[in-house]
């Protein structure tokens, strides 16, 4: 589930802490045993946490395996027009939508332990054969890769070699870059902890 927490009140400022975890479940509902984080949600919330004069900065945890790339890509459109200070803070695996949602934030942190999988992006379920259909998949890798290009410093020609990587995955293409990877490859600004994300908030916040 997504969840907004405050974290507390202090003379530091009060941040919210926005959880991203899971599957990101658009128009198209998963089943019900499937940890999601729905858009429709997510977005009210972070306009809500722009609007308040009472929250000072937004912390973004990320966790992610997947799922709707639109749904996703509004979030971070969403995350990256705030004005207010913001920090992500990958966990784990930042898989696919991942990327761009952890870019979206204006410092972006990874765990030491935590990856990253960059691939293209890919549909389920019935699909139509048809020129227009692999024009639309190109259309929608390329605004993937124009968003996490413009918000780190990892280049487009990088970025889409990592993406269209056949060496490393049995039976998949793309790169699974490990948090100091992620930092070398510019993706990432740096390795962290959430003492590090509070700590620059904190900082922001009082500036």
């Amino acid at each position: 589930m997504d969840e907004v927490r405050e974290l507390g009140q202090s003379a530091k400022g009060c941040i919210h802490c926005l959880n991203i975890i899971g599957q990101i479940e658009g128009h198209q509902l998963l089943q019900e045993d499937m940890k999601s984080t729905k858009y429709e949600h997510v977005l009210p919330t972070i306009a809500a946490i722009e609007e308040s004069p009472e929250i000072g900065g937004l912390l973004v945890l990320l966790n992610t395996a997947g799922g709707d790339v639109e749904a996703g890509l509004a979030i971070a459109e969403l995350i990256a027009g705030m004005r207010k200070p913001t920090v992500s803070l990958v966990l784990g695996g930042g898989h696919s939508i991942g990327v761009p949602l952890a870019v979206a934030a204006k410092r972006s942190l990874i765990a030491a332990s935590a990856s990253m999988t960059i691939h293209p992006v890919r549909v389920s379920g019935v699909v139509i054969g048809a020129p227009q259909t692999y024009d639309y998949l190109s259309r929608m890798q390329a605004r993937v890769t124009d968003f996490v290009t413009a918000h780190s410093a990892i280049s487009a020609e990088r970025y889409r070699s990592l993406m269209n990587n056949t060496e490393q995955l049995a039976n998949d293409v793309g790169t699974i870059l490990s948090g100091a990877e992620a930092v070398r490859e510019g993706l990432i600004d740096a390795i962290g902890t959430l003492s590090d994300a509070l700590e620059f908030l904190h900082h922001e916040i009082g500036d």
